[in-house]
């Protein structure tokens, strides 16, 4: 069967109705870039958290109800960021979008990644979650490379369930409770659903040139699942 027709209804000129040799190439391109993603945004992490800058930020960010800002300034971040790398007019301007969503990812990341490396002094727990979320993906995108299944039907359940879960982390920041395990646990699952959804349109939806909106949308999805694993493995060491 070929791979366009196991997809319900794949938009005129998406990939998924390509040649196979483009599709190949799409595909090789989305995570190449999706791999660079990730190490820039490694890389400007472990540079930014050597900074004195880094300390102040995180007590800053943590402070009262300046988390709420924080989300606020990401949301707005990331919408400018994804609705520049789908530009159809210019590879730099889409270029600048997976720029400004990584640099956001960076800033909203400093805090937690803070407070496990220096004042819980556990980084191996940085690594070992790491190492959970990448299993997962690879995990998650083989089983829709393999089954080639449309994961779009998704998309409804996905957005109650972000939508319930972001009024329950504005609850926890105006009256101050915590959010435990059970919750890092759910929005693990409602991570692995997003990447998923995101693998499944990303081979049927996307032109063959929107490569790299291919990679933000996979490398915010990836972000989300890091950040719950993260705060999962945090929370069951004890530390």
């Amino acid at each position: 069967m070929a791979f366009a027709e196991s997809f319900n209804r794949p938009i005129p000129g998406a990939v998924a109705t390509a040649g196979v040799d483009e599709r190949a190439t799409f595909i090789k391109k989305t995570y190449a870039h999706l791999g660079g993603a990730i190490a820039l945004f490694v890389l400007f992490e472990y540079l930014f958290l050597q900074t004195e800058i880094a300390q102040s930020w995180t007590r800053w960010a943590l402070s009262g109800w300046n988390w709420l800002l924080v989300l606020g300034m990401f949301m707005v971040a990331g919408w400018v960021g994804e609705k520049w790398a789908q530009s159809d007019t210019s590879r730099g301007v889409q270029y600048l979008g997976l720029a400004v969503y990584i640099a956001a990812e960076t800033i909203i990341f400093a805090p937690i990644l803070y407070l496990i490396a220096y004042v819980a002094d556990s980084p191996h727990v940085i690594g070992n979650a790491a190492i959970i979320t990448l299993i997962v993906f690879a995990g998650l995108t083989a089983t829709v490379l393999l089954t080639r299944k449309d994961f779009s039907f998704l998309r409804g359940a996905l957005s109650v369930g972000a939508m319930v879960a972001m009024g329950v982390i504005v609850a926890s920041i105006l009256f101050g409770f915590a959010l435990g395990t059970i919750f890092a646990a759910l929005m693990v699952a409602l991570a692995a659903g997003y990447i998923l959804y995101y693998t499944s349109r990303v081979l049927a939806y996307y032109r063959p040139t929107q490569y790299v909106a291919a990679a933000l949308a996979l490398f915010s999805a990836v972000g989300l699942l890091f950040w719950y694993i993260l705060q999962l493995v945090w929370s069951l060491s004890g530390e």
